[in-house]
């Protein structure tokens, strides 16, 4: 299935081949739409720009979601997922833009930094690997594709600093998009409090792992362990891990063998 089909409806007609794998665009305060597209957005936030934007920001996960969040139930996956609450003007402007740019660039959502290409990947049902396809959206009010600065796919992406972010991102949406979960109907209150923990709370997250016996009862390599306990990312690795394991019974960890 394409980007086309599966894309909201507002943006399928939108959205278009990236001919030669290349194309053109630039964008800055001299282009006349700048800040144009920062508003009026249903932007989804994934777990990793969540654990940018409240670091960048001095918030724990909790206040970032109450002030900038908005928390709902995905009624296809029966999933918690939270968007940016955009501003209560007229214009619904995003709350990090104003008229010299974004004010949070370096750790701007992926969606932002991905744009004006779109992305869609999923897993291989064969062989497991990532299929990748990028098109470019093109929005009439949008300016920068009349710029000269040309670009490849690849090196958009490396510019923009996508790397990481596609990376968590990838787990991420592993696991939301499995038919697996999708044929469990939907979660159990407690599985979505887990779901919401692992993705959008990191803090309390962490005190579950060093507070049970979550760290005993798998078989995780010391280093895996050091960085799940000293750093957001890596704990969010081992969440994804954990999710995998305990909703899909997928082996992405193994319980510690007891003697007996």
């Amino acid at each position: 299935m394409s980007l086309q089909e599966t894309a909201p409806d507002v943006i399928q007609d939108l959205l278009q081949p990236i001919e030669n794998g290349s194309f053109r665009f630039a964008c800055h305060p001299g282009v006349s739409c700048f800040t144009e597209c920062c508003r009026d957005l249903r932007l989804l936030l994934t777990p990793y720009d969540i654990l940018r934007m409240k670091t960048r920001l001095g918030l724990a996960t909790d206040a970032f979601i109450e002030k900038y969040g908005e928390v709902h139930l995905d009624e296809k996956r029966c999933l918690p997922m939270i968007h940016l609450r955009m501003e209560e003007n007229e214009r619904k402007t995003c709350p990090f833009v104003s008229s010299e740019g974004c004010a949070i660039y370096e750790d701007r959502p992926s969606a932002c930094r991905i744009y004006p290409v779109a992305r869609a990947s999923r897993m291989h049902p064969l062989h497991g690997t990532l299929v990748e396809s990028y098109f470019l959206l093109k929005e009439t009010h949008c300016r920068g594709f009349e710029e000269a600065k040309e670009w490849s796919v690849e090196k958009w992406l490396l510019d923009q600093g996508l790397e990481p972010y596609h990376e968590l991102n990838n787990l991420w949406m592993e696991l939301i998009t499995d038919k697996g979960l999708q044929k469990k109907g939907r979660l159990s209150e407690k599985q979505q409090q887990m779901f919401y923990m692992v993705c959008y709370d990191s803090e309390r997250f962490r005190k579950f792992v060093l507070s049970t016996r979550f760290l005993t009862l798998f078989e995780i390599d010391a280093a895996e362990k050091q960085a799940a306990i000293m750093d957001d990312t890596g704990l969010l690795r081992l969440g994804m891990k954990w999710l995998s394991f305990s909703l899909l019974n997928k082996p992405y960890l193994k319980l510690r063998r007891t003697d007996t």
